[in-house]
């Protein structure tokens, strides 16, 4: 907790994006080293000049502590690089974001995750597509991921939330100025079915160049991007560029020639995105057909180290729980809490006093 807060400190800082994040720790071991210290260490750190100045201003002005107790009152909680909980498909993107922002939960579920974007100036025809789609992964269990804006994002988490399934919308600001205003009771429903997410700390403004960035979050988040509709210049199409350089599937949606707004996803579908006409043409290109009973399958997997171990000393002879303990060189706490939870998954079964076997 006391390292967080060094880490909400920098985000603060203009000029320190991703890379400075990562020169910064990779030279001083810690946010903290890196908050303490003096512009000839941070220079040789590999700041630039404006970037030295800009954190020399910041430690005058930002009290790490201080943004922890903000978040706290705000009820947003910020995770790091370092944590486990990082989702880790955006782990892997080439410029992940340092601390990342939230509202909700991200779960396990959302390890199969679809963006679904478009143009603010969705058509009807745009509209009806993004409601059928984004409602069609939800009811397969596929989490919808978006940006809250207006036109297709609005349908698309809407879609999600109304056939009972997940989505995580990301935003361009702080998670304290939901942007656009109008949205703001969606934001609230999506953090039930959810997560709202955002790189940018409490207070951030929703600047014009603050969405392209935030847009790598949406497809970095994705196993593929879904671009129901968009004009030649639409932001949807950087989305789609983030997924393809990510080696991420894309997808669009074809339209009328005569559209504007579809010139954008037909050009998507001629420089080789999977073209679109059901939500099938997605399941299967992802290998999500039978998402439902590959989520049933990994709910009965052992979940950590300690499960699989135990899970290896079983077999279909009974084991008294002191065995386990000395076998496995878990505690006793770590042994019983873990055979409760693999009992509730049927993975095994008591066979007497204190003794389990495998159930399969």
């Amino acid at each position: 907790m006391e390292e967080l807060g060094y880490w909400i400190a920098f985000t603060r800082v203009n000029g320190v994006g991703p890379v400075r994040f990562r020169r910064l720790l990779d030279y001083f071991g810690s946010m903290r080293e890196a908050w303490q210290a003096g512009a000839e260490a941070l220079a040789q750190a590999g700041l630039e000049a404006r970037t030295v100045e800009a954190v020399r201003a910041a430690q005058a002005s930002v009290i790490p502590e201080r943004e922890v107790e903000r978040l706290e009152r705000a009820g947003v909680k910020a995770i790091t690089w370092q944590d486990t909980s990082y989702p880790e498909r955006l782990r892997q993107i080439y410029s992940p974001p340092p601390v990342l922002y939230m509202r909700g939960v991200i779960s396990s579920a959302d390890d199969w995750a679809v963006a679904v974007v478009g143009t603010r100036r969705a058509s009807v025809y745009g509209q009806e597509v993004a409601r059928r789609l984004a409602g069609e992964l939800a009811e397969h269990g596929v989490t919808v991921v978006s940006g809250l804006a207006r036109g297709i994002d609005t349908h698309a988490h809407r879609a999600a939330i109304q056939a009972g399934g997940r989505t995580i919308a990301v935003l361009g600001s702080g998670l304290d100025v939901i942007y656009p205003p109008e949205n703001a009771r969606l934001a609230e429903s999506v953090i039930e079915c959810g997560a709202l997410i955002s790189e940018y700390p409490l207070g951030t403004k929703p600047e014009a160049t603050n969405f392209p960035q935030r847009n790598r979050i949406i497809s970095g988040l994705s196993l593929g991007t879904l671009v129901v509709e968009a004009g030649p210049t639409s932001g949807a199409l950087i989305t789609a560029d983030f997924a393809a350089e990510e080696g991420r599937e894309v997808f669009a949606v074809p339209g009328s020639i005569l559209s504007r707004g579809s010139g954008g996803t037909n050009r998507l579908i001629q420089q080789g995105a999977k073209l679109v006409t059901s939500v099938q043409d997605i399941l299967e290109e992802l290998n999500l057909s039978s998402l439902p009973q590959q989520l049933e399958m990994k709910a009965l997997l052992p979940e950590n180290e300690t499960e699989a171990a135990l899970l290896g000393l079983l077999s279909s002879e009974p084991m008294h729980v002191d065995d386990l303990v000395r076998a496995s060189n878990f505690t006793v706490s770590q042994v019983t809490a873990a055979l409760t939870m693999m009992e509730l998954k049927g993975l095994v079964r008591p066979a007497g006093s204190m003794s389990y076997v495998r159930a399969r």
